[in-house]
């Protein structure tokens, strides 16, 4: 992936998630045996009820809208994107696929999978959409149409105050979080590069299938630090009640994109006008504020942009 967070890899597994949030692969399910961990409840937040586009609604392909609804298929374990509490799927991609769906006049239905099975999912028709933190790059946009929402780049924490005094320049034989398939794993595998070539000892690259394990790690002290999408880390700081902090700044700032069917007739200029109406008419801000993360707004969103080099 060009440099952008939660930039899974084509073939990837489950995301970052809070501490004990943990979310099961599979049909969409409203329940999560791990709790939330204590994440603030923003999901009874209102959402502005979104009004129906007629125009943009006949766009939608006859075998897409034929039920009235749109299944998403989600790795539901990514707070703040995509993730279960309380018992039902919440966060910014599940709002802001609901409103999209509204303004389709169509029902937004979400499926739980692995990160690694969403587009293979679209491929075979098992997913009409696959909404869940995918940064948009070159081998992707090769098997599926992906529509621009979100701009996040990669982030860093450590424990409040740093005890090991870390900076992102210094993890060399230090114990590293991050999900599989991540961009994130690809960027230690440079930074353990530099580390061999100076003579230093590797980062201890430890990978979890759920983003949930990877805070869980962080939070024990099993590692000394975490890499992952900055959203991601900004609200792991934000639902640990300051027990975690940023390191550095945040870096390979890429989109976000919505993905579907490649080559489906108009539903991908379907879906884009939705969300530019969303955007328009401010209720894509609301839903960006609800969960704390509107640095990452777009004000355009594109049909299969050039990703970043």
């Amino acid at each position: 992936m060009a440099r952008r967070t939660r930039h899974k890899l084509l073939a990837v597994v489950p995301a970052v998630a809070l501490a004990t949030l943990s979310a099961a692969c599979g049909q969409v399910n409203d329940t999560n045996p791990s709790g939330n961990g204590g994440a603030t409840s923003q999901a009874a937040s209102a959402v502005p009820t979104v009004t129906k586009d007629d125009k943009l609604a006949a766009m939608v392909p006859d075998d897409v809208k034929k039920d009235g609804k749109i299944l998403i298929g989600q790795d539901q374990s990514y707070p703040p994107s995509e993730f279960v509490e309380n018992g039902q799927v919440v966060g910014m991609d599940v709002d802001l696929g609901k409103a999209i769906g509204q303004k389709l006049g169509l029902e937004v239905t979400f499926e739980n999978s692995a990160f690694d099975g969403i587009i293979p999912g679209l491929q075979s028709g098992r997913y009409e959409a696959g909404m869940s933190s995918f940064t948009i790059n070159a081998e992707r946009l090769q098997v599926v149409d992906m529509i621009s929402y979100f701009s996040a780049g990669t982030s860093g924490a450590v424990l409040k105050g740093n005890p090991d005094k870390l900076t992102l320049d210094t993890l060399c034989g230090k114990n590293v979080a991050v999900q599989k398939g991540t961009v994130q794993v690809d960027d230690l595998e440079k930074r353990n590069e530099k580390c061999k070539s100076g003579g230093q000892p590797e980062i201890n690259v430890q990978q979890f299938q759920a983003q949930t394990d990877a805070n869980l790690a962080i939070n024990s002290k099993r590692v000394q630090a975490m890499l992952a999408d900055s959203p991601v880390i900004d609200y792991a700081i934000k639902v640990t009640n300051g027990q975690l902090e940023q390191v550095g700044q945040v870096y390979d700032t890429a989109p976000y994109g919505l993905a579907l069917p490649k080559g489906k007739g108009d539903y991908a200029k379907a879906v884009q006008g939705a969300l530019q109406a969303l955007i328009d008419d401010g209720t894509y801000k609301k839903i960006l504020e609800k969960w704390g993360v509107q640095q990452g707004g777009v004000t355009k969103a594109e049909v299969n942009p050039a990703p970043a080099g």
